[in-house]
């Protein structure tokens, strides 16, 4: 099977950078064989800390012949209009060209031209350098002598040498000619920069892999990421102890090394007192390495795992000692922080905060602070939670911040702040919250269930939406640089997931409200609030920000429930007959609507109501709204008579149970009308010549209409 095999050979490919460079190596590549006639069967690229690989298999030798047709001038068409018809088709004569007719444009000449195929090896050379030149790399640089030509060739880091063959499985394959200017280009690669540094001739994917694993190097990226996390268990287990795995890390150190060997350290039992994340943190972050915890009891072990780039020959004992030295400073350093950061309370540390500026419009977060704790003891008895306790955990949730552990490492925020106030005795639930108003950070954390942490939670959130929206930092297509919709989709998983019923309608007396009312005491408050509502008079202020944010949350609570499986237009249909945004309220709606329009009933009856809002439309549109009540007395066949009493009937059985939040009772009532519906529309004439009864008709299926929209706006439903 012929095989183009490419080796891009550079002095580093940072790690974090190799997954995606493989897929776009693949992307670029074959994007440009197929486009320029190649087909192929296969195609497979992975990537170590030196070298970019990709194989694509089943190309042919050579692209196929093509047929290219050009339309030209009319026959009879002046002189110059053939001439240049015969340039643009590269035809010497007109009489190449054949005539076609048009029944309505008459004779014109077109052009047939066979376009001859490539060679796979001419074509692949131009796709390599084409795509080497291009290459999306985040952060690239120039290197050498050319590097001073501002057209000179960019990549990672400099790149020194490619493989470019092609041929098929039994033969030696040619060497793909790329031109890239100080690049060598040929089939020898190197083995591990310091176990195996020869230089070693290639052909192909298979046998490149194999020579290189004489070399010392594992090619494939998931290999080693196999390799590295199967022999950090089994060296564990071997002590006792079992890997904290931790799939990110995986990826880099796999990324760091071509030749992984696993190697256990310790460091001070005494370390252990630290928190555990803190320990994990520093290790993680300092050295790269995996720690471990106790088999028999699960608290942390005083072992990590690291993983060497080399076979050494005191089997990694200089190397272990080297990276325990690094970690029991890091250690240290850590140990330091949390006993000085524990000797002030965090009561005390959040007074540092009047000194931190949130945001240049929105002042510090002490400020920011003070308004979500006012949030947090609005919100607390709405979600059962006690006033004081929720203000007092919002007053302590950001104390963290100006820690010297924070400082050092910012993922900690919150992780820390629980730690310091259990330390001081704080109850267990305003330490959680410290920790859990942060959650959830995206659709698949976990919820906070507490109550002290939910009211907590929904008013830093809250107060992040509405106070930056006011500030101007709305999302836009391009970015949201300050997560405003991870904090409206925050707020949409906690108010769901907790079943709170807190409604977000643009109301003064909603949390929205009280969240943009706070803001009026801002120095800046005057020019937010002209802004958002471009009136410099400022009238109604007070909730100038509610509307948009509202329709902010409905827009992110249809692509939550979307993710979820329920259709736009479904949620569409509930939302315009709210009186209130009550998120669980429309849940509960979706669900009666979704099951109700699974059923026969639902569908036939959604066929009768748009029907009649068709209807009901094209006559609003030339008469106006239909009004005036339904007079019984006028109608006068039996299935219209029918028709009438049954959705009498149904819009009091409807009200009712939309009033007690029995949907599924509703969709029972509203489902009693599909027979009325379908015997009215087989046999009676709306549009009847009798204007008195035509508009009577009229109103009666626009009091279907309305018994309807009590649930839902059946309209919005596509389908």
């Amino acid at each position: 099977m012929p095989e183009l095999f490419l080796e891009l050979l550079s002095e580093e490919i940072p790690a974090r950078m190799q997954r995606r460079a493989a897929n776009d190596l693949t992307r670029l590549v074959t994007g440009a064989l197929v486009d320029a006639g190649l087909t192929y069967e296969g195609a497979y690229a992975t990537a170590t800390p030196r070298r970019l690989v990709l194989a694509v298999t089943g190309l042919p030798p050579r692209s196929p012949d093509r047929q290219e047709e050009r339309k030209g001038p009319r026959v009879g068409a002046p002189e110059k209009a053939l001439e240049g018809f015969l340039r643009a088709a590269g035809l010497s004569s007109i009489e190449e060209a054949s005539v076609e007719s048009d029944p309505k444009k008459g004779d014109f000449y077109v052009a047939r031209t066979t376009i001859a195929g490539r060679d796979t090896v001419a074509i692949a050379a131009e796709v390599i350098a084409d795509t080497v030149r291009r290459f999306p790399w985040p952060v690239s640089m120039r290197w050498g002598a050319e590097s001073a030509d501002p057209g000179s060739l960019r990549w990672v880091r400099p790149l020194t040498s490619i493989i470019a063959t092609f041929g098929p499985e039994n033969e030696d394959p040619d060497i793909v000619p790329v031109d890239l200017p100080g690049v060598p280009v040929g089939d020898t690669t190197v083995g591990h920069r310091f176990l195996a540094p020869g230089k070693i001739r290639v052909r192909r994917l298979d046998d490149y892999k194999s020579a290189l694993e004489k070399a010392f190097v594992v090619v494939d990226l998931d290999r080693r990421r196999d390799q590295i996390v199967h022999d950090a268990r089994n060296a564990c287990h071997a002590l006792g102890l079992d890997l904290v795995e931790d799939d990110g890390l995986l990826e880099e150190v796999a990324g760091l090394v071509e030749w992984p060997v696993v190697l256990i350290g310790r460091f001070e039992e005494k370390a252990l007192e630290l928190p555990d994340e803190v320990i994990r943190l520093t290790i993680r972050e300092n050295q790269k390495c995996f720690v471990t915890r106790d088999a028999a009891t699960g608290a942390l072990a005083n072992a990590f795992v690291l993983t060497s780039n080399l076979v050494a020959p005191d089997d990694g004992a200089a190397i272990v000692a080297g990276n325990e030295r690094v970690v029991k400073a890091r250690l240290s350093d850590a140990r330091f922080f949390w006993e000085q950061d524990r000797k002030t309370p965090l009561a005390d540390h959040a007074k540092k905060l009047a000194a931190v500026t949130f945001h240049e419009k929105l002042g510090s977060q002490a400020a920011r602070v003070n308004r979500i704790a006012a949030l947090a003891r609005e919100i607390a008895p709405a979600v059962g939670a006690d006033p004081d306790t929720a203000e007092t955990a919002a007053r302590l949730a950001k104390a963290d911040l100006t820690t010297g552990m924070v400082g050092e490492f910012p993922e900690l925020q919150g992780y820390m702040g629980r730690r310091y106030a259990e330390a001081e005795g704080r109850p267990a639930e305003i330490a959680a919250a410290i920790e859990e108003h942060y959650a959830p950070l995206g659709p698949n954390d976990a919820v906070p269930e507490g109550r002290v942490s939910v009211a907590v939670a929904l008013a830093d959130k809250i107060d992040s939406l509405v106070s930056l929206w006011a500030a101007g930092e709305k999302p836009t297509g391009s970015g949201d640089a300050f997560g405003l919709r991870r904090a409206a989709l925050g707020i949409i998983r906690l108010i769901l997931a907790n079943g709170l019923r807190l409604p977000l309608a643009a109301d003064g007396e909603t949390i929205l409200g009280k969240a943009w009312a706070q803001l009026r005491a801002l120095d800046t408050y005057e020019a937010m609030a002209a802004e958002l509502t471009g009136d410099a008079g400022g009238a109604g202020r007070d909730i100038a920000a509610a509307p948009f944010i509202v329709d902010f949350l409905l827009d992110r609570f249809i692509v939550q429930q979307r993710d979820s499986g329920v259709s736009a237009d479904t949620v569409r249909a509930i939302i315009p007959v709210l009186r209130t945004i009550d998120l669980v309220d429309i849940v509960n709606r979706i669900a009666a609507l979704s099951d109700f329009l699974a059923t026969e009933d639902g569908a036939t009856l959604m066929a009768g109501y748009r029907r009649a809002t068709n209807i009901l439309r094209a006559e609003e549109k030339k008469d106006g709204p239909v009004e005036g009540a339904l007079e019984t007395g006028v109608l006068v066949e039996p299935q219209e008579i029918a028709l009438a009493e049954a959705v009498a009937g149904a819009k009091e059985t409807v009200a009712a149970a939309v009033a007690r939040e029995d949907y599924a009772a509703a969709m029972e009532a509203l489902a009693a009308l599909r027979g009325p519906v379908d015997t009215f529309f087989d046999t009676v004439l709306v549009n009847a010549e009798d204007p008195a009864l035509r508009l009577n008709r009229l109103r009666l299926l626009a009091a279907l209409r309305e018994t309807a929209l009590q649930v839902a706006d059946f309209s919005a439903i596509s389908g």
